[in-house]
C-alpha cells in the first residue's frame, strides 16, 4: 500500500532547449500557468551575480565560484558548464531534480543543447523538446527587435543557433514558436499523452 503522503505515480523529467531568443521562457511561463499537469521548473545554479529584482532560489541558485566548484567536484550536478567564456558557470543541481521527481512532479529543465545531451546520458527516458522560431532569419529578426545585444553578441548567438538547430533532430519533439499560446498548448498536449 502506498502511504497517503506519497505520490501514486512517479514524476517525469522534461527537457526544453532551443536557441537564445526562441521564446523558451515565455512559453514556459504560459505552460506552467495553463497546463493541468503537475509541472515544476527546475531552478538552475549559477556563479553570475544576481541582477536587480532576481531572487535567490527563484531566478537561480546564486553560488560563489568556490561553492559551485565544490558541488561540481562532489558530483552534485546533472550537467554544468561555463557559458560563452565569460567566466560564469551554470548548472542543474541533481537534488533540485530528484526531489521534484520523488514528489511526483514533472520537472522541466530549460537548458542548452550540450546540457540536454549530458542529462540524457543519465536520464535517457527524459521527454525532450526543441523550441525554435522556424528559421535563423526569424531568430535574427527577434534578436534585433529586443535591442538588448551588441552586433557581436547577435552574430555569436546566430552562429550558435545554426549549430543547435542542426541538432534538433536528436530531440523527441520539435515545436515552432510562432504563437506562444499555441506552442505551450502543443507541448502540454504532447506531455498529456505520455504513457498512453
Amino acid at each position: 500500500m502506498v502511504p497517503a503522503d506519497r505520490p501514486t505515480s512517479p514524476g517525469r523529467l522534461v527537457i526544453i532547449s532551443g536557441p537564445s531568443g526562441a521564446g523558451k521562457s515565455t512559453i514556459l511561463d504560459r505552460l506552467l500557468q495553463d497546463c493541468p499537469l503537475p509541472l515544476t521548473l527546475s531552478v538552475s545554479a549559477t556563479t553570475r551575480p544576481a541582477r536587480p529584482g532576481e531572487i535567490d532560489g527563484k531566478a537561480y541558485h546564486f553560488l560563489s565560484p568556490s561553492q559551485f566548484a565544490e558541488r561540481r567536484e562532489a558530483g552534485h550536478f546533472l550537467e554544468c558548464k561555463e557559458v560563452y567564456g565569460r567566466g560564469y558557470w551554470y548548472g542543474t543541481l541533481d537534488d533540485e531534480v530528484t526531489s521534484g521527481l520523488e514528489e511526483g512532479k514533472w520537472v522541466i529543465l530549460e537548458i542548452d543543447v550540450a546540457g540536454a545531451f549530458d542529462v540524457l546520458k543519465q536520464v535517457p527516458e527524459a521527454i525532450t523538446f526543441f523550441v525554435h522560431p522556424g528559421s535563423v532569419a526569424e531568430l535574427e529578426r527577434r534578436l534585433r527587435a529586443r535591442a538588448t545585444e551588441s552586433e557581436d553578441d547577435i552574430a555569436r548567438r546566430l552562429r550558435e543557433a545554426e549549430r543547435e538547430m542542426g541538432l534538433s533532430g536528436k530531440y523527441r519533439h520539435c515545436v515552432i514558436n510562432d504563437i506562444v499560446e499555441d506552442a505551450a498548448r502543443q507541448i502540454c498536449e504532447i506531455l498529456s499523452h505520455q504513457g498512453d
